[in-house]
């Protein structure tokens, strides 16, 4: 069973998100303040951490800020609803997605299989071989990717997008088509999402000796890795 890490100080939130998930086959483990949080989620111990943005001491964006500078561990945010602000930050600071208060346990538990589907891909899924094109190869059954021969650091959300626009490397690539890949869901009205997960791509992977950036903007469409 997925041992999942809420971090959230609504006891009695947790108290109902720690039921249903119990039944629907995740263990919970939850704590309620920041730092803990920090602590418990570079501890190795979880598949995937779900973090509220309001937290006692210290907010949920520093702590996702602090679990990002030393680990990869995919992170759902908690934000208030119709809070763009905080969803904007929290996915610039790596977040993988986020899931809007009040939601219910049902809505939270597909949004963390759709996450943990990306980070743990079926054996033989989509072929086991190497990605690449120019400096970035990327070997999806391992999550792993390297670009001018060092280790890229991806969140899974970012991992999934850059795998699909790599294997579609030279078209444009919808962002429909995008967020069905890497989040798991439909493209939702005024959604940012795949909008911010790709500039935090486009900042990791740098611009080409001309300027331009690694990942076009198609518009009216999506984006396009340029084929070197």
């Amino acid at each position: 069973m997925p041992n999942i890490l809420l971090i959230d100080d609504d006891r009695d939130l947790v108290a109902l998100l720690r039921d249903y998930l119990s039944r629907d086959g995740f263990t919970v483990t939850a704590v309620g303040d920041g730092a803990e949080g920090v602590a418990e989620a570079l501890s190795g111990r979880y598949a995937m951490a779900v973090l509220d943005v309001m937290l006692p001491h210290m907010n949920g964006l520093e702590v996702l800020r602090r679990i990002r500078h030393e680990s990869t561990l995919p992170v759902l945010m908690l934000t208030a609803r119709g809070d763009d602000a905080d969803c904007v930050a929290g996915l610039e600071l790596g977040a993988d997605d986020y899931v809007a208060k009040p939601c219910t346990p049902r809505t939270l538990a597909a949004r963390l299989r759709a996450v943990l589907r990306r980070t743990t891909p079926a054996a033989g899924e989509r072929g086991g071989g190497p990605l690449s094109c120019g400096a970035l190869r990327m070997w999806p059954q391992e999550r792993r990717a390297q670009f001018e021969g060092r280790p890229l650091s991806l969140t899974s959300t970012e991992f999934s997008l850059l795998e699909l626009l790599l294997r579609e490397a030279g078209r444009p690539v919808t962002k429909g088509e995008l967020s069905e890949h890497a989040l798991g869901r439909p493209l939702g009205k005024h959604d940012r999402s795949v909008d911010v997960h790709v500039s935090n791509v486009r900042r990791k992977l740098g611009t080409l000796a001309d300027g331009r950036s690694r990942v076009q903007t198609v518009n009216r469409v999506g984006y396009q890795l340029i084929r070197e």
